[in-house]
Order: C-alpha cells, then sequence, then structure tokens
C-alpha cells in the first residue's frame, strides 16, 4: 500500500506556524525580562524603603532543611531586612499539607539569624509566583517590595509584583549554583509565558484570605492559610 505524500502547501503552513510560535515565546520572554531587569538592584547599595522583602518558597528538605538556594534568597533578605530597606520580611510558599512546610522552615531560618517573630509574615498558600504576588497585594496590603531569589526567576517574580500595582524591586541572590539550573532556566521559559496569561489577560484569583497588613504584627499569620 502506498504512502500518502504530505502536500508541500501543508509543510509550508505547519513550518510557518511554527514559527510563528517560537517567535511568540521568545518575544514574550524578552519583554517579561525586559520589564522585570528595570527593577533589579544592588542589595549593598539600595537606600531606599519598603513595606517588606518578599521571599519566594522553595524546596525544603526532610526535618525543615531549606535548600540552598532557599538559602540564598533567605540571606539576601536578611540583609536587605538589616540594612533598614525593609521593616518586614514576607516569605511565601507551599504549605499545602501537613507533611510539607516551606513556610515555617523559613520562619525559623531567619528567627535564627534574630529577626524578631513580628517582623516576619508567612503566607501559607504561595503556591507559585503569581500566587505570591497576588496575595502580597491582596491579603497582605504590599504597597512596595524587593523581591529576593535567583536572577533566572527574578525577571518574572519583578514582572508579577508589578502587574499587582506595587512598587517592585529584584535582588539577585545567586551565590549557591544548582547543577540543576539549566533545567531551571528552560523551565522558567515556559512559566514566563504562562504568567503573562495569568497577568494580562486570565488574572485569576489566588486563594482567598483575611487581610492582615504587612504594616502589623507577623505573629498573626500562623498555621493555616492567612
Amino acid at each position: 500500500m502506498m504512502k500518502r505524500k504530505v502536500p508541500g502547501r501543508l509543510l509550508a503552513i505547519a513550518g510557518i506556524l511554527a514559527a510563528i510560535g517560537i517567535a511568540l515565546a521568545l518575544g514574550l520572554n524578552i519583554y517579561v525580562m525586559a520589564v522585570g531587569k528595570k527593577g533589579f538592584i544592588d542589595p549593598a547599595q539600595f537606600d531606599g524603603k519598603v513595606d517588606c522583602v518578599i521571599v519566594p518558597g522553595a524546596r525544603v528538605w526532610d526535618g525543615g532543611t531549606v535548600s540552598y538556594m532557599l538559602r540564598d534568597r533567605l540571606d539576601t533578605a536578611y540583609q536587605l531586612y538589616s540594612s533598614g530597606a525593609a521593616a518586614k520580611i514576607l516569605v511565601s510558599g507551599d504549605h499545602g499539607s501537613s507533611d510539607y512546610d516551606e513556610v515555617n522552615a523559613m520562619k525559623e531560618y531567619l528567627a535564627e539569624l534574630g529577626v524578631p517573630e513580628e517582623d516576619i509574615f508567612m503566607d501559607h498558600a504561595g503556591f507559585d509566583t503569581y500566587s505570591t504576588m497576588a496575595r502580597a497585594k491582596r491579603v497582605f496590603e504590599v504597597e512596595s517590595c524587593i523581591v529576593s531569589t535567583q536572577e533566572y526567576h527574578l525577571y518574572r517574580a519583578v514582572y508579577l509584583a508589578g502587574k499587582q500595582r506595587m512598587e517592585a524591586y529584584g535582588a539577585v541572590c545567586d551565590v549557591y549554583v544548582s547543577r540543576r539550573l539549566p533545567y531551571y532556566k528552560l523551565r522558567e521559559m515556559a512559566a514566563r509565558i504562562k504568567d503573562v496569561y495569568y497577568a494580562e489577560i486570565l488574572k485569576p484569583d489566588p486563594v482567598p484570605g483575611e487581610p492582615i497588613p504587612i504594616t502589623g504584627d507577623g505573629r498573626l499569620t500562623g498555621d493555616g492559610l492567612s
């Protein structure tokens, strides 16, 4: 039985569509990176004042030990807090089940560095970067922030914070370089495309919560969805 040949016109159309898709993906990534880059600061040179430093969650090992990448985010946040750039630190991560808890691990790490508990706010429903930034604005009523995370992630984080109408800056904290960084960067390209759709078009509501102003007492953000 002879196989049918795919008409050249269909191949050409498929090629054009593929090229358009690639161009769109690259364009959206360039857009997010350009917007986010505008807010990048040098933590050692920043002389402004913001409501808080936001620390997005990352892997926590068994026993509540923060991963190296998360440690770098927290150390940079502590540096900014200690310098007076921010009066509060908002740690936001995954605490969707009783057996995995990023936020309390982050809080304990900061407390061991000497940050008073009233200055550490926990967002237990920061399940992704969009949720972290949306809840920072809508639940914790943050008006201005510095986001502390790795460079590959920081572009999108600052972009999303700005889309929530926060005055947003970004502090790069690339001390530990993971062997999986190429994978993270590739995954981040897809995440940027998704979050442009979220931030510009879909605009989903994050997990709801009663307002807990960042200007108040962080001890109010105990365990649970707050």
